[in-house]
């Protein structure tokens, strides 16, 4: 019988527990992505909460693409030591910690106008309404490089992992989108054309971290939308990413905002949970895939934690703004305290000065 506490593998790395931290950004970093106290703070609690595997805030990959203030950075080596002082605060308290690494493109309102964002497609994003710069082959090439690039530096600073963003409506979800993508080259068309950009920067950081070093790819279920992502597209996407020898994959979707409506809607035949968002889905892929499989999203009871682990194959457990009222959730559900998560969803943490929760604690 499976258990919440109990040492599972990922790839390579041995996790104490179940428990993730999603990636969240933070909007802590200093302008040009990196470290402060606060920040280095924010990760020594939740290792001392004992969360078992922590993924980063979203870093970006190349210095002119920042789609958030205050996130962390990643575009070049000046970044490796002091990523080097965060491992090894995380590991004294025997969590593990991966990096997260992306291009935000068109999903994003920050520093319009004095960036070129680039996009498979000149069409806007739905929330933002942004329109990007369609893609030429050399800059297609550039981005791949530099995820790969962003790898080695994650790896060489001592994380346990790299997370690739492929959700979201970033950039590489928009290339699997057939919204966005309307390219006529090998990068747009088929499903087999549309992934090919995710899959090049996979191969790419692959030759650059090694075969033991663990990458996991966070996906959209499904654009939830008309034209968009299917949810059939996505497990085979899945499918070919178990294929190419990625070792976990994190569903979730593209709602951001919309926190507190979430359940009973119907997309691609699977229903949108109230707790746990993207069960289904994540249920789904993981009777196809015999990698690890982490769902998340709007979880709060540690009974429904364990009836999932118990009914279905999925294997890890995510939890993000929860984590921002209590760091030490993980910790309070191990020592007996089992009532359900304080943080209502209310959606009230992100501030203009950094995230936090605005309800129940202070700066």
């Amino acid at each position: 019988m499976k258990i919440l506490f109990e040492k599972t593998k990922l790839g390579n790395m041995t996790i104490k527990n179940r428990f993730v931290r999603s990636a969240t950004w933070e909007n802590m970093a200093t302008e040009d992505g990196h470290m402060t106290d606060d920040l280095y703070k924010v990760y020594k609690d939740l290792a001392k909460g004992e969360v078992g595997l922590i993924i980063t805030g979203y870093a970006n990959i190349v210095k002119e693409e920042q789609p958030n203030p205050g996130m962390m950075g990643i575009y070049n080596d000046a970044f490796i030591d002091e990523y080097k002082k965060l491992t090894t605060s995380v590991h004294h308290y025997g969590s593990k910690i991966v990096m997260q690494v992306a291009y935000g493109g068109t999903k994003t309102t920050f520093n319009l106008g004095e960036r070129t964002i680039y996009a498979p497609c000149e069409i806007a994003e739905k929330t933002t309404n942004v329109t990007g710069k369609a893609m030429t082959k050399d800059e297609i090439t550039y981005i791949v490089k530099a995820f790969a690039d962003a790898g080695k530096r994650v790896k060489e600073a001592g994380f346990d992992g790299v997370e690739i963003h492929g959700a979201h409506t970033y950039l590489i979800n928009q290339f699997l989108s057939p919204y966005y993508n309307k390219r006529t080259d090998e990068y747009g068309g088929n499903l087999a054309n549309r992934m090919r950009f995710l899959l090049e920067i996979c191969s790419k950081m692959r030759e650059q971290v090694g075969v033991s070093f663990p990458i996991l790819v966070k996906l959209t279920a499904s654009d939830f939308y008309e034209g968009g992502l299917t949810f059939q597209e996505t497990k085979l996407i899945c499918k070919k990413l178990e294929e190419i020898g990625i070792d976990a994959i994190e569903i979730s979707g593209n709602i951001h905002g919309k926190a507190n409506a979430m359940g009973g809607e119907v997309f691609d035949n699977h229903q949108i949970q109230e707790e746990g968002y993207f069960l289904e889905y994540a249920t789904s892929i993981s009777k196809i895939v015999n990698i690890p499989i982490i769902t998340v999203g709007g979880f709060r009871n540690i009974k429904t934690l364990n009836k999932i682990l118990s009914e279905t194959n999925i294997d890890y457990f995510a939890l993000s703004r929860p984590f921002l009222t209590e760091p030490f959730l993980v910790k309070r559900w191990k020592d007996g305290n089992i009532e359900p998560v304080i943080c209502i969803r209310c959606s009230k943490c992100r501030t203009p000065e950094r995230n936090f929760c605005t309800v129940f604690n202070k700066k």
